[in-house]
């Protein structure tokens, strides 16, 4: 660090990187010092809108010349450990997005990697930080659902078209059968199971029913269902979906405790609600999620919300950032 100011590297600034540029500005002592993407003149361009004084299409050059304490990671799935790692053997703090990694062996070199500098690593899942996220871990850690054992998550987003702009999803996001992309499903149960861990999983999927322009089979199933065994031995369940035509629902949850269940809203139109014992006259009674805000939302979230709005993702992108 040079003085009180965390001097940031970008690489793949040219694509979702650059969006990271708002939340940068809205955190004092952040400066983005450097970007990197294989595109020179999208790199230029980005330092020109962010301020960068170095400009690389070389991510090891950057990794070796730049004047950087910590790097984003925003380049397309397959490389996001390799340059993680890259980084963290420069003994430079690493925010990568989501996912970490693309198979088992990748993420134990990630996790070696860590062990092994001196900088930090952190996963940039933002869905955590959205206000009901937040507000149902607030009510979880104050002990009003009781104890936590059964979770969804549903990630539905139909991305066919995307998938022929941005070719990289065709290979590892529908182009591998499975739950290629987990982390905004778990990544909020796993706050509102606190201090638990998956420990198995099993997957299963609909079959195959769309295919893309070339005429070919999407590999990955329509719909892929993972159920998750916890150490408590609580179950969670995840859907994926990112072919099957229909309305988006990217951020569908429910959580089931002893004495509390929540279930957020699936369309537009509906709202998230929720049932706690301890609050709600009878068994069959649900309040509005957003009736308890004023009560129950942290004043750390509530005091930053119209900041961290302006920043992209509900203001997760800012939320992470200052995490990190």
């Amino acid at each position: 660090m040079a003085g009180n100011t965390i001097r940031l590297g970008i690489v793949g600034a040219g694509g979702r990187g650059a969006s990271f540029k708002s939340a940068c500005e809205a955190i004092p002592g952040v400066t983005i010092k450097a970007v990197c993407d294989v595109d020179e003149a999208r790199a230029r361009r980005v330092a020109e809108m962010t301020g960068a004084q170095q400009t690389f299409t070389d991510y090891q050059q950057m990794l070796e010349k730049a004047d950087i304490d910590a790097v984003i990671v925003a380049t397309p799935m397959p490389l996001h450990a390799p340059q993680s790692i890259a980084a963290l053997r420069h003994h430079i703090h690493v925010l990568s997005e989501v996912p970490a990694a693309i198979s088992v062996e990748e993420c134990r070199q990630l996790v070696n990697a860590v062990r092994e500098s001196r900088a930090v690593y952190m996963m940039a899942e933002n869905y955590i930080y959205a206000k009901p996220i937040v507000l149902v871990k607030e009510l979880v850690r104050r002990g009003l659902f009781g104890t936590t054992y059964y979770a969804e998550g549903e990630y539905i987003h139909e991305l066919k078209e995307l998938n022929e702009l941005t070719p990289w999803r065709r290979r590892w996001q529908t182009g591998i059968n499975g739950n290629t992309y987990p982390t905004h499903s778990i990544g909020p149960i796993l706050e509102w199971m606190p201090g638990d861990r998956v420990v198995s999983v099993c997957c299963a999927g609909s079959g195959h029913h769309y295919r893309d322009p070339r005429g070919e089979l999407y590999e990955n199933e329509d719909t892929t269902v993972t159920l998750c065994k916890m150490r408590s031995g609580g179950l969670v369940k995840l859907r994926l979906d990112m072919l099957s035509d229909r309305p988006h629902a990217m951020n569908v949850y429910q959580l089931q405790g002893t004495d509390g269940c929540y279930e957020s809203a699936r369309a537009h139109g509906e709202h998230d609600r929720v049932w706690l014992r301890s609050l709600c006259p009878d068994m069959n009674t649900w309040l509005p999620l957003r009736e308890l805000e004023e009560q129950f939302l942290p004043e750390d979230w509530r005091r930053q919300e119209d900041l961290a709005r302006r920043t992209g993702h509900g203001g997760g992108d800012y939320f992470v950032l200052a995490d990190f």
